[in-house]
């Protein structure tokens, strides 16, 4: 079974991202295709970067980045769930990447965007450049939650609509894809 990591972006109180990880969580899930870990960046509160060592050489020195380092590593694929700050991706999200350069390549990623009026999609753009310079394989398939806000129920649930379902679908089957053509370049490049 592939190990899908879902990341949510935001980390400020009353933050709705885990709502929406939630959701996609559970889709893929259903799926079948899919051992799947939410992974809330609010609640693993990692410090701006603090390793005194590139990334590239993986000479970490705390304890945060050494669980971080594994956390991510043992993924076959990622969702991102992110909102959108300022035409961009929240900076807890940025510094979670920018933490690791190894354990994100040759994996997939599908990303669930959510807003008002653009539902995101100016984050998950910046989101898609800093991801291929990662060796991450942003997929074209994905989530735009525009307005999202109304379909969150009183239980703190988000009901999505037909087209949110149908998207979620077709991102999900692409992440399952290319995460198994992935992980064949994996294993041959660490057999090398």
């Amino acid at each position: 079974m592939l190990k899908l990591k879902v990341i949510t972006s935001t980390t400020r109180p009353g933050r709705k991202g885990p709502i929406i990880a939630r959701w996609i969580a559970a889709a893929a899930e259903q799926t079948g295709q899919f051992e799947v870990e939410v992974i809330d960046l609010g609640a693993i509160n990692l410090p701006m970067m603090d390793e005194a060592f590139h990334p590239r050489m993986k000479k970490y020195e705390h304890a945060h980045t050494k669980k971080w380092s594994a956390t991510i590593d043992e993924a076959d694929a990622f969702l991102f769930v992110t909102a959108e700050y300022n035409f961009s991706m929240p900076a807890p999200l940025k510094n979670a990447l920018d933490y690791l350069y190894w354990e994100w390549n040759n994996k997939p990623a599908g990303i669930v965007s959510y807003g008002g009026a653009s539902g995101g999609t100016r984050a998950a753009q910046m989101l898609k450049q800093v991801l291929t310079t990662l060796k991450v394989m942003p997929l074209p398939e994905g989530v735009i939650l525009n307005f999202f806000d109304k379909n969150v129920n009183e239980q703190d649930e988000f009901v999505p609509t037909e087209a949110a379902e149908r998207s979620a679908h077709a991102m999900l089957h692409e992440v399952e894809k290319w995460a198994v053509a992935l992980q064949t370049l994996r294993h041959k490049e660490s057999a090398v």
